[in-house]
């Protein structure tokens, strides 16, 4: 299983099989949770898996005691069923998803396979390491349609991911509609990388997203890159701009050449329309500023901008996130921080600037975690500025440790960004996520004594599987053998 269970235990002799007369049991409030299962189920065995209140041959029960924390659950399987209980909805999801790995590879299929359905007896005692186990897309670079954020969303959530962080604004493009600037999207949002036609998402359409991932128990974390990073924004409007003189769309892949005019009352007007539409759609409490690569905002313009834009953000309701790079100045009280750094000794002094004025780190380590960078010389996807990051160097390091004179205590957890400068579509998109993604949840999610690539390379390997029948386009990495 990924991620690696805290605690579990094999039960000899007790091989749980699910047979045609199978029933699902579930207390009353947890009936999505159940019928999600059962339509899955259904697909794949063909079986008819009635629900039912109370007690069935699968039983989910979220009336475990609090002790199990908000994503906890406790998971047996023997002879004569299987039993999950959690104390919240969230934890019976978390122990749904163990279930399922638990299950044969086919059991994810979508059409009637043959059994038998068996699963090996076992009890499982599981809680997450840290509370924020996050994924990045980039939909500014390459646009993603709402089906196939979805899509991505179903294939995360297989792992115990909980954020979803959407990049919604860059040079490239504008994604998501505010009402009170509305050429963010018209023109902004008209186009991306390589100059194709781009896209954005309505408000009911980042409705539809928020809504599907909450019933995946993962919380989106909206972007809007400031103040570099703005090209499309100061293209849709000149006011933006010093001397008012807008730039053309820009649908190249060089960074650091935008900014923000930071002495202008308009950019914080924009700033609090934007920030305050996006907040009212985004029921998580944060709401990521950005702030990397503005390398053309002078510094002190850089360090008058970034508490005001905080600001604003605070302003309505929600904590700030934001990379490293902010951390140069004063932030609010409940900042995120989020790191992106591979050994450079600037990146890890904000890093512990940030702690030392309250905030905690959210970890993305670009050498390790950038599920955008090159496999190896040859992978004909993805970049490789932080260097080929192999699965096992995905895999292999250790949150707690990885900054020097930053206390465990201050880490969140741990995010996989994924870029898309040279991903434009799904296909491509799963071929750079996995098989890494699913190790960086391992790293969120389980106690540091489960965590060794020798042990890990093989629970991986049968994962593929499971992928295959998924129709995931994994890579094949010539250092897993594959099953």
């Amino acid at each position: 299983m990924i991620p690696q269970p805290t605690a579990q235990q094999a039960l000899p002799d007790e091989t749980f099989t699910l047979l045609s007369d199978a029933t699902i049991g579930v207390d009353e409030q947890m009936q999505t949770i159940a019928d999600n299962l059962a339509a899955q189920l259904r697909r794949s065995t063909g079986f008819a898996l009635p629900v039912q209140q109370g007690t069935g041959t699968i039983t989910l029960s979220a009336n475990g005691p609090e002790s199990l924390g908000a994503e906890g659950y406790e998971l047996r399987a023997d002879a004569s069923g299987v039993t999950i209980t959690a104390a919240t909805a969230e934890g019976l999801f978390r122990g749904v998803t163990t279930l399922r790995q638990l299950l044969p590879a086919k059991a994810e299929a979508g059409s009637e396979q043959d059994g038998p359905w068996e699963v090996a007896g076992t009890t499982i005692s599981d809680s997450p390491r840290y509370g924020y186990r996050g994924v990045m897309l980039d939909v500014s670079r390459h646009f993603f349609t709402v089906d196939q954020v979805k899509h991505f969303i179903d294939l995360v959530s297989l792992y115990k991911i909980n954020r979803l962080h959407l990049h919604l604004s860059d040079d490239q493009g504008w994604r998501i509609q505010v009402d009170t600037w509305p050429r963010l999207t018209e023109h902004g949002g008209s186009q991306q990388v390589g100059g194709s036609a781009g896209g954005y998402y309505t408000k009911a359409d980042y409705a539809d997203l928020v809504q599907y991932a909450a019933e995946h128990y993962i919380t989106v974390v909206p972007e809007i890159d400031t103040p570099g990073h703005t090209n499309a924004a100061l293209a849709s409007y000149p006011e933006l701009n010093k001397g008012d003189q807008a730039p053309d769309l820009y649908t190249e892949t060089e960074v650091g050449f935008s900014s923000l005019t930071i002495d202008k009352d308009v950019t914080y007007a924009f700033l609090d329309d934007v920030f305050r539409e996006v907040a009212e759609q985004t029921p998580g409490d944060l709401l990521h500023l950005g702030g990397d690569e503005a390398h053309s905002t002078p510094h002190s313009e850089y360090l008058a901008f970034v508490p005001k834009a905080a600001e604003l953000v605070v302003k309505y309701g929600k904590r700030v996130m934001g990379w490293h790079e902010i951390a140069d100045g004063p932030l609010p009280a409940g900042t995120v921080v989020q790191y992106w750094g591979t050994e450079d000794p600037k990146a890890q002094v904000l890093a512990q600037q940030a702690v030392e004025q309250g905030a905690t780190l959210v970890l993305s380590p670009a050498n390790r975690a950038y599920l955008d960078m090159k496999y190896h010389e040859e992978t004909p996807l993805g970049l490789q500025w932080a260097g080929l990051v192999s699965v096992e160097q995905s895999y292999s390091w250790n949150p707690a440790t990885l900054l020097p004179n930053v206390p465990a205590s201050a880490i969140d957890g741990v995010e996989a960004p994924l870029w898309t400068e040279t991903l434009d579509d799904l296909e491509k998109v799963e071929f750079m996520v996995f098989p890494r993604l699913p190790g960086i949840a391992e790293l969120g999610w389980s106690p540091e004594s489960a965590l060794d690539w020798t042990t890990y390379r093989d629970r991986l390997a049968e994962q593929g599987p499971r992928w295959e029948v998924l129709g995931v386009n994994f890579y094949r990495a010539p250092e897993i053998d594959w099953r």
